[in-house]
């Protein structure tokens, strides 16, 4: 069985104390003047709701016992309760149509201030996406200036700029495929994999047709590493055919004219070449892109937001955002009720005085 002991030890009452408290108690009688017992009635006034007196209570709360008066005249006395009714309706008409427009201010304070912060932030925002475009362009450069040599061969500096780009994932599936050239191009026997050129070649182009959707596999795919050479061979592409799958990956891969098939061009370097020409184009494509993406976000930056994006940007997101709406709806079904109410008592005014 569980045995609870608290922590605050009581006190004991010894007969000494009791006594002790007896006699305290007789000699405190709290005031005993007529000015002492009226000061000590709102003594400890909080919010004077049910305070009997009223004028201190309303001094307390900074409101002007006058008022109260002059309210309490046009209700209690000899004229028409109808028409003091309807004044006091129309006062407090006055105050929530007040409240209701004050709810709706503060939300368009709120709104135009995330504005005015958007503003301060987005020429920061866009001119930092276009300085990014424009390093990754100049890098995309400085690769592709080297690889459009004939005799290019893949350094480690090369290569580990490729993998910082990859890696930042500025050119998405395009950034694989660079990469995985730029793995191809390298000198032989520097393949950490130990794979054969072929093998490397033939992993390099699988994962380029697999990013494309194209088949890894089958007569297409072997067709890709077939020599070429003057004896007629079979298969799809001695026959004057190409694959039917990847009309655009050949003409990527393929030597431009003047700089294709050169006699005692081994398979090897026919391979080297392709993938080449490959990245060539890839890396060149890749700087066209950037520097349009730039020019787009710099015409956007001088054009400024559009309708849709200032929507965005100030959409209200504070957390009282919520209790600022149903302020204002509070204030709206306010302003229903006392209206319908006003009408009411108008038509029956009016039916009476007919």
């Amino acid at each position: 069985m569980e045995v609870r002991m608290s922590l605050r030890k009581k006190s004991t009452m010894t007969p000494k104390k009791i006594s002790a408290n007896r006699v305290n108690a007789r000699r405190s009688h709290g005031p005993a003047t007529p000015e002492g017992r009226e000061r000590i009635r709102a003594a400890h006034t909080r919010h004077g709701l049910y305070s009997q007196a009223k004028t201190v209570a309303l001094t307390c709360l900074g409101e002007d016992p006058a008022e109260l008066e002059r309210l309490r005249a046009d209700l209690l006395g000899d004229g028409q309760l109808a028409g003091a009714l309807q004044k006091q309706l129309r006062e407090h008409l006055v105050e929530v149509f007040w409240r209701w427009k004050r709810a709706g201010r503060g939300q368009e304070g709120f709104a135009l201030r995330l504005a005015k912060d958007a503003n301060l932030t987005r020429d920061d925002r866009l001119h930092a996406q276009m300085m990014r475009l424009s390093i990754t362009a100049e890098t995309l450069r400085r690769l592709a200036q080297p690889v459009a040599q004939k005799d290019y061969v893949t350094p480690r500096e090369d290569l580990e700029m490729m993998k910082s780009l990859h890696q930042e994932g500025v050119l998405k599936d395009m950034g694989e495929i660079a990469l995985a050239l730029f793995y191809q191009l390298q000198e032989p026997g520097t393949d950490e994999n130990g794979e054969s050129e072929e093998e490397k070649t033939r992993r390099v182009m699988a994962k380029i047709r697999g990013i494309f959707g194209l088949p890894t596999s089958g007569p297409a795919f072997e067709a890709i590493f077939t020599p070429k050479s003057g004896e007629p061979q079979e298969g799809p592409q001695a026959q004057g055919e190409s694959d039917p799958g990847t009309p655009e990956l050949a003409d990527a891969a393929a030597p431009s004219a003047g700089e294709g098939e050169q006699e005692g061009m081994s398979p090897e370097e026919e391979a080297h070449e392709r993938a080449r020409q490959l990245l060539e184009n890839i890396l060149t494509r890749q700087v066209e892109i950037c520097e349009a993406q730039r020019q787009a976000i710099l015409k956007d930056s001088l054009a400024g937001p559009s309708p849709y994006e200032r929507a965005a940007e100030i959409a209200l997101a504070h957390p009282d955002v919520v209790l600022m709406q149903r302020i204002e709806e509070s204030s709206f079904r306010q302003i229903f009720r006392v209206s319908n109410l006003l009408l009411k008592i108008e038509k029956q005014t009016g039916a009476k005085g007919l």
